[in-house]
């Protein structure tokens, strides 16, 4: 799943190639029973209504709150974007080709793909090629929301009163410069008898962290997945934040993480996967300097945790 800094690199660069264009008109294929009558585009009679709220708007920010990419429209509406497990949001020439005549879904007579115009460019790798959603944009090209397991949620927030209450529950964003050590700590200690590995990812305590950076910052700061919240030392809490905040602004300046199906809005991958000391890297002789053990995969509380079996303690 996409996590704080792979949602920060596609909601800046979005921003950066779609601000200020108009949604023209929008398509979809998602239609799934389990959401009919929710507030999902997955329900093609909440899809007709989202269509029909969103065209002819102007984008006037795109923007990340924890893992969701937030667009802002013109009308003070905000169409929110929850990428989940697969998905990624992609800016390009698309066509549609259509295959055959069916009876309709959301708004669209024919079925088909969409693909890029230019067949040999990065938005027609592998993992972009299950284009589920499309924004037709004024500029001529369009965003395109690719998901190959379909766990994606799309909806629109009405005003932002209602995008407040949205984001009620979440945690603070880490990389905030208000975000002191301090904070830090009381916001772990809101759970003191939880696994460190567990509290990190959960993102009513502090948001946009998940399995990628939780094991990365653990692996830095000698801390074992498994260790008890009210047993973290002082300095350790320190080294946590600070090690927190580097890891994921480094994520960030490495455009994100493609171990998996990530890709940023041009189809292209990122490099945090190049620098990792611990995720995904089961039974490799550990990095750390001096340190004689070796990388080990556990499942806690059903999550994935890779950890050093010597200097992890």
């Amino acid at each position: 799943m996409p996590e704080l800094p792979e949602v920060e690199t596609t909601s800046k660069m979005l921003n950066d190639l779609v601000k200020n264009q108009k949604i023209i008109s929008v398509w979809t294929d998602y239609n799934s029973p389990y959401f009919y009558g929710k507030n999902n585009i997955k329900d093609p009679k909440y899809f007709a209504k989202f269509k029909k709220e969103v065209s002819g708007h102007k984008i006037l920010k795109v923007w990340r709150r924890a893992k969701n990419v937030l667009i802002d429209l013109s009308g003070d509406k905000t169409i929110l974007v929850h990428m989940k497990m697969t998905g990624h949001l992609l800016f390009g020439k698309y066509k549609f080709e259509k295959t055959k005549k069916t009876s309709g879904v959301g708004t669209n007579a024919a079925s088909g793909k969409w693909r890029p115009v230019d067949s040999k460019s990065p938005l027609a790798g592998p993992f972009s090629r299950f284009v589920h959603l499309v924004f037709e944009l004024s500029g001529g090209k369009h965003i395109a929301f690719s998901d190959m397991r379909k766990f994606a949620t799309v909806k629109l927030i009405e005003d932002k009163e209602a995008l407040k209450k949205e984001f009620a529950p979440f945690g603070p964003e880490p990389l905030d410069e208000k975000f002191t050590a301090a904070d830090f700590k009381k916001v772990l200690l809101k759970k003191p008898n939880g696994k460190i590995k567990t509290v990190l990812m959960d993102s009513t305590v502090i948001s946009g962290i998940g399995n990628i950076y939780s094991d990365e910052i653990l692996w830095a700061t000698n801390i074992h997945p498994e260790r008890i919240i009210s047993k973290i030392t002082d300095a350790e809490f320190k080294d946590m934040h600070k090690w927190t905040k580097k890891l994921l602004s480094k994520g960030i300046d490495f455009g994100g993480d493609s171990m998996s199906d990530y890709r940023n809005p041009l189809g292209l991958r990122g490099e945090f996967q190049n620098h990792h000391n611990a995720y995904q890297l089961k039974n490799q002789k550990c990095k750390k300097k001096g340190c004689a053990g070796k990388i080990i995969r556990k499942v806690i509380a059903t999550r994935s945790a890779h950890f050093c079996d010597t200097h992890q303690k």
